[in-house]
């Protein structure tokens, strides 16, 4: 479970997040909608630690995260470029997070095979490395080392943007399958409002920093969002 209270950041007069309560309970699908500059990156990054925030805190099984690593071994996230290592092959980086987490090469080369259809032949044996990798190969290569260890919380930050049609496709019905097998908590922020709406069973509407609406998906959710988007 995570639970957020009390949360906040600033940068000098602009409050970029303020969220009183939010609470994520464990294997709860959640997507996180906005529009640019909303706050949704900057709250995985405090939720990740990788930003402090000026006032409240963020918990994961009741610990608090930030200048802890208990919540390291049972999260995976991918948030941008800057999680992978450009000096290195896919293949390389792939051994290497796999290393991280006690497996060896055999091991997670078979937590591979599920990523093949999402990969379609680009990324594994490819010999390039991952700074020369077009924005979408690169994100492939982000999600997956998130996903090599089966997490039980899962953060992804916008997962579908520069991904071709198909491989959209392919990673939604990827995440939604994970995230139902694995029991996994699965936090999404997205521009993309049929996608998260197919995966995620509820919505967050983030606006300048604030929880605008907090619903449970149906069959009228993606309409109800197209409308106050619209608006």
């Amino acid at each position: 479970m995570i639970q957020i209270a009390n949360l906040s950041k600033k940068y000098k007069s602009i409050e970029a997040v303020n969220i009183p309560e939010l609470i994520i309970p464990q294997g709860e699908s959640f997507g996180l909608v906005g529009n640019n500059g909303a706050g949704k990156t900057t709250l995985f990054r405090m939720v990740l630690d990788l930003i402090r925030p000026s006032s409240g805190e963020v918990l994961m099984k009741d610990k608090v995260v930030k200048g802890n690593h208990f919540w390291k071994k049972f999260t995976g996230s991918y948030l941008d470029e800057g999680f992978l290592i450009g000096f290195l092959t896919p293949d390389e980086y792939f051994d290497f997070v796999g290393n991280l987490n006690g497996f060896n090469k055999a091991e997670t080369k078979e937590r591979l095979v599920g990523f093949e259809e999402i990969f379609n032949g680009e990324i594994l044996g490819s010999g390039k490395y991952i700074r020369d990798l077009s924005k979408g190969n690169q994100k492939k290569v982000g999600i997956a080392a998130a996903m090599l260890s089966n997490p039980e919380i899962l953060i992804l930050d916008e997962p579908f943007a520069n991904l071709d049609p198909s491989t959209q496709i392919r990673l939604k019905n990827k995440l939604r399958s994970f995230q139902i097998e694995n029991g996994c908590t699965l936090l999404i922020s997205s521009h993309d409002l049929n996608h998260v709406t197919e995966v995620c069973e509820r919505i967050v509407v983030l606006e300048k920093g604030q929880i605008i609406k907090d619903i449970k998906t149906s069959e009228s959710t993606l309409k109800d969002l197209e409308t106050y988007f619209a608006a």
